[in-house]
């Protein structure tokens, strides 16, 4: 992190966080692979259930760069 003093490059433990729904299988019902996020550290995830399909929410320091990525698609 060249800035330390930047909120949206925290990615530690006491970073803000935000999360992102992804869907749990394919279409073709094939699982996901899911791999820990390296960008940051309070990144974890938890299965939800949102209208009745299976979702996987992924928690995010939102300074995170893939989280970053993730908001902007």
């Amino acid at each position: 992190m060249a800035n330390g003093s930047d909120s949206r490059r925290k990615v530690t433990y006491r970073a803000p966080i935000g999360s992102v729904d992804l869907k749990a299988f394919e279409d073709n019902a094939a699982s996901y692979e899911i791999r820990a996020c390296h960008d940051c550290l309070p990144w974890h995830t938890e299965a939800v259930i949102v209208d009745g399909e299976v979702l996987v929410r992924g928690w995010h320091a939102v300074g995170c760069p893939q989280f970053q990525d993730f908001i902007r698609d």
